[in-house]
C-alpha cells in the first residue's frame, strides 16, 4: 500500500495534466472583459508567467548540462544517463503545477492584505533575512528528517532513486516532499509582504533565483572555481556548488543543507571531502577527461531533426524521431544555428555510453545533409571530417566510425581519402558499412532463389550482388551502365557469374517477390512489384509505403548489447537503444580489437566473419521476425 501523499493526483492524465493550468487562464481571459475585476485577477496572468519561465528556467540549465561539448571535463558523476532515469523524471514538472495550486491561495490572501507594488528595495533585504533565518534552518531540519527510515523509504528515496544528478532531478520527488518545500519557499514571501514590503519584483525574482540554485545544485558539473573559495574563504560556507550537493546523492547521511553549506557545519553533518573534491574536478576541468576507445561521427540530417539532440529536449530525444508541432515554431531559431554552425565549423561530442566497460562516443559533424549535396562544400566538408579523425588519433581513440554522409564514395572514397592521405594513423577508420550489408543479407529468407536490386553498382549493391550469386540466388541488378555491371560480375567466380543478370527497367520484376532497395523509388516504380512483395531497403531517406499489399522492411539497425550503460536518446528514427549498423559496425571492430582500417569497398569474404563476431558480442538485428532470430539462437 502506498503512503499518504507519496503519488500525484494527475498521475494518470498524461498531457491532460497541462489543462489544470485553464482554469488561471480562463479566469484572467474573463477578467479582460469585466474593468472591475482587472486588478482583482491579475494574479493569475502572474502565476502563468512565473510557471512558464520556472519550465523554462529548469529546460535551459538540463540543456546547458547536457552539452557535453562544453561541460565533459567538469562533470562530477561521470556516468551517463539511461532511459530510466528519463522515464522516472518524466514528469518532473508537476511540482510546478502543484506549486502554481498553492501560489494562487498565496495572492488570493494577499489580494485583501496588501497592494504590491512593482519595486520595493527593502523586500528584498527583508527576503534575504527570512530566508537565511526561516527557510534555511526549516529545509535543512526538516531534510534530516526525510532521511529517517520511514519517510526515506516511503517518500525521499525516489529522488535518491535517480543516479545521476540532473536539473531535471530536483523535480523529481513525492506530492507530500513539494508540498513542504513549496511552503518552505513560500515563507519568506508571505513574511515580506505581511511586513508591507513586498513587490512582484521580489516575488519573480525569489522563486526564479530559488530554482535557478536548485538547477546548480543538481547540473552534475562543476562551475565555482576553487580559487574564488581560496580567495573569500568564509564565501565557502555561504553558498553550496554542484560537487557539494552531488556528494548528498552519492553519501546520503551527508550535506543537507537548501543552499549554504554553514548550517551543515552548524549540525555536524559536513562531509569532509566537500571542498577536497571540489578544488581536485576544478583542477583538472582544464585537461582532457577519459580517452573513449570508440568514437561515431554522425552528422544533422535536417533542421528538425537537429533539435533531436539530447542537449535540447532530454524527453524528445529519448524517443525515435518524427517531426512534432512543438518544432515548427522553433525553425527559424534552428536556422539561425545552422549559418552559426557553418561559420564555427567545429566537431562537437554530443553524447556518450559505456559499453564493457569502454567509453564509446559520439561526435557530431556540423553540417546538414543537404549541405553534403553542394560541391563547393565538399572540401570544406572533407576538411571537418579530417580535423575529427587527426583530433581522435592524437587522443588515443582506437576506432572511429563514419556515418552515413560522412563516409559518401563520391565525397572521400568511403573514408580512402583520409587513410591514404595519412598512412601512419594509429586510429582506425571504419564506415561499418560491412555488418550493414551482413544485416540486409541475412534478412533474406534462404529459400529465396531470385532478387532484384535497385542501386546495384553502389558499395553496398555491389557486395550484395556477390554475395547472393555466391548462394546461387539469380541477381537482377538494376543499372544503365554494362561497364560496371560487367566489372562488378567479373569479380564474381567463374561458376557464379550466370546468376548476375542487368536489367535496365522496372518491368524486369514483374515477377520477383524480393526487392532489395539501394536506390530511393516512387510509387510509381513500386507498382511494378508483384503482390505479395517484400522491400528489402539500404536507401536514405526510406522509401514511401506505398503499397498496401506489400510489405517493406526498415533500415539496416542493431540492437546494441543489453549490458550497455549511459544510452538516454534515440538515434535518428531508431527505437531505444537501437543504432544503424554501420554504428554497430563500428563497435563491433572496437570491441573485437581488430587493427585494421574499413574503408573503400567491401570484403565479400568478411560478411559472415562480421556478422557472427556482432552476435558473439550480443549485438541483436532488429527488424528480422521471430522465426528467423529463433533459427540465429539456434
Amino acid at each position: 500500500m502506498e503512503a499518504p501523499l507519496s503519488t500525484w493526483p494527475w498521475d494518470n492524465l498524461g498531457i491532460c495534466k497541462y489543462l489544470l493550468y485553464g482554469p488561471f487562464l480562463a479566469k484572467w481571459l474573463y477578467s479582460r472583459s469585466q474593468e472591475d475585476s482587472i486588478k482583482e485577477t491579475t494574479w493569475c496572468l502572474h502565476i502563468l508567467i512565473i510557471c512558464f519561465l520556472r519550465c523554462n528556467m529548469y529546460v535551459a540549465w538540463n540543456s546547458f548540462s547536457n552539452m557535453l561539448f562544453l561541460t565533459r571535463n567538469r562533470r562530477i558523476i561521470k556516468e551517463g544517463v539511461d532511459f530510466k532515469q528519463v522515464d522516472n523524471e518524466w514528469d518532473w514538472d508537476n511540482f510546478i503545477m502543484l506549486q502554481a495550486i498553492m501560489g494562487s491561495l498565496g495572492f488570493y490572501m494577499l489580494q485583501g492584505l496588501v497592494d504590491l507594488p512593482l519595486w520595493d528595495l527593502r523586500g528584498f533585504l527583508a527576503i534575504i533575512i527570512l530566508h537565511i533565518a526561516i527557510a534555511e534552518p526549516l529545509y535543512y531540519f526538516l531534510h534530516k528528517c526525510f532521511h529517517g527510515s520511514y519517510l526515506f523509504n516511503n517518500y525521499h528515496s525516489l529522488h535518491h532513486s535517480s543516479p545521476v544528478p540532473q536539473p531535471l532531478t530536483a523535480g523529481h520527488a513525492t506530492l507530500l516532499e513539494h508540498i513542504i518545500l513549496g511552503a518552505i519557499t513560500g515563507i519568506p514571501i508571505l513574511g515580506s509582504c505581511l511586513m508591507g514590503y513586498g513587490s512582484l519584483t521580489m516575488i519573480y525574482g525569489y522563486v526564479l533565483i530559488f530554482d535557478c540554485l536548485r538547477c546548480f545544485g543538481h547540473c552534475n558539473f562543476e562551475i565555482i572555481p576553487h580559487q574564488l573559495f581560496q580567495s573569500i574563504p568564509f564565501l565557502k560556507y555561504m553558498i553550496y556548488t554542484p560537487t557539494y550537493h552531488s556528494l548528498h546523492h552519492t553519501e546520503k547521511g551527508t550535506n543537507y543543507c537548501l543552499f549554504m553549506p554553514i548550517f551543515d557545519v552548524l549540525g555536524n553533518t559536513l562531509n569532509p571531502k566537500s571542498w577536497e573534491m571540489h578544488t581536485k574536478i576544478s583542477v583538472e576541468s582544464g585537461q582532457n577527461g577519459r580517452v573513449p576507445e570508440f568514437v561515431f561521427l554522425a552528422h544533422v540530417v535536417d533542421m528538425t531533426s537537429s533539435m533531436h539532440a539530447p542537449f535540447l529536449f532530454r524527453s524528445f530525444a529519448s524517443t525515435p524521431f518524427c517531426t512534432r508541432l512543438f518544432l515548427l515554431p522553433l525553425l527559424p531559431i534552428a536556422f539561425v544555428f545552422m549559418f552559426v554552425m557553418w561559420a564555427y565549423s567545429k566537431v562537437f561530442l554530443a553524447t556518450f555510453y559505456n559499453l564493457r566497460g569502454r567509453l564509446h562516443q559520439t561526435w557530431v559533424v556540423p553540417r546538414f545533409g543537404f549541405q553534403y549535396f553542394l560541391p563547393f562544400a565538399a572540401e570544406g566538408i572533407n576538411n571537418l571530417i579530417e580535423q575529427a579523425i587527426l583530433r581522435a588519433d592524437k587522443l588515443g581513440v582506437k576506432v572511429i566510425s563514419l556515418a552515413a554522409l560522412n563516409k559518401n564514395e563520391a565525397l572521400n572514397g568511403g573514408g580512402t581519402l583520409f587513410v591514404n592521405k595519412h598512412p601512419d594513423l594509429k586510429v582506425r577508420v571504419v564506415h561499418g558499412n560491412t555488418l550493414t550489408a551482413a544485416v540486409i543479407l541475412k534478412e533474406i529468407p534462404d529459400e529465396v532463389t531470385e532478387v532484384f536490386l535497385t542501386g546495384a553498382t553502389s558499395k553496398l549493391g555491389r557486395v550484395i550482388a556477390l554475395y547472393l550469386c555466391r548462394r546461387q540466388v539469380r541477381v537482377l541488378m538494376l543499372t544503365t551502365s554494362t561497364e560496371r555491371f560487367q566489372k562488378i560480375q567479373k569479380e564474381a567466380p567463374a561458376e557464379y557469374q550466370k546468376y548476375l543478370v542487368q536489367v535496365t527497367k522496372y518491368q524486369a520484376a514483374e515477377n520477383c517477390k524480393t526487392w532489395i532497395v539501394g536506390k530511393w523509388i516512387t510509387p510509381r516504380e513500386q507498382s511494378y512489384a508483384p503482390k505479395g512483395t517484400h522491400f528489402h531497403q539500404f536507401v536514405v531517406p526510406p522509401i514511401l509505403a506505398f503499397r498496401r499489399d506489400c510489405t517493406y522492411g526498415d533500415l539496416a539497425a542493431m540492437r546494441l548489447p543489453e549490458d550497455v550503460q549511459g544510452v538516454s536518446s534515440c538515434e535518428y528514427t531508431m527505437e531505444r537503444g537501437v543504432v544503424h549498423a554501420c554504428h554497430a559496425g563500428g563497435v563491433v571492430h572496437s570491441l573485437e580489437g581488430w587493427t585494421h582500417h574499413e574503408v573503400g569497398a567491401i570484403d565479400v569474404n568478411r560478411i559472415d566473419l562480421v556478422w557472427e563476431t556482432a552476435m558473439k558480442h550480443g549485438l541483436k538485428p532488429v527488424s528480422f521476425s521471430k522465426r528467423q532470430i529463433n533459427k540465429l539462437i539456434n
